[in-house]
């Protein structure tokens, strides 16, 4: 059984994985703030990005006590999943991919605006830039790792 690495953790690790989890925490709030408060109903695109969202919580909330780099290889992928889902919704919303081809035949259409904010600001669009920042955030870390 192989031991864990008792070498002391790269400087600014730790505050890019706590970055990185108060992100992932404060979106799946404000996701579930949405439905469950404001009871704005989800979308399928928007459920497939809670499921690429709501682990990293966990998994990067783990990785902070002791900081562990190797967690980098589990949250990433679900950080560029997600990612990907959020930018197919935004170019469902935008009109670039027919509704007919996003899995949202049932329940509420994928290309409902249920909220703007300040005239541009939707649900996908900070569904699209809490991943691309994650994905940011989680390279760094990567980096930084193996200097």
């Amino acid at each position: 059984m192989a031991a864990l690495s008792t070498a002391a953790p790269k400087p600014g690790l730790w505050a890019l994985l706590f970055a990185a989890w108060l992100l992932a925490a404060v979106a799946a709030l404000g996701a579930l703030f949405l439905s469950e408060v404001m009871g704005l109903a989800p979308c399928v695109l928007c459920w497939w990005q809670r499921v690429a969202l709501f682990p990293l919580v966990v998994i990067l909330a783990l990785a902070l006590f002791p900081p562990d780099p190797r967690v980098i290889r589990y949250a990433l992928p679900l950080a560029v999943i997600g990612l990907l889902v959020a930018g197919f919704h935004l170019l469902v919303m935008a009109g670039v991919i027919p509704e007919a081809l996003a899995p949202c035949q049932q329940g509420v259409p994928c290309k409902t605006v249920q909220i703007t904010w300040f005239g541009f600001v939707t649900i996908p669009l900070l569904s699209f830039v809490t991943f691309l920042t994650l994905c940011g955030l989680l390279l760094v870390a990567q980096r930084k790792s193996s200097e």
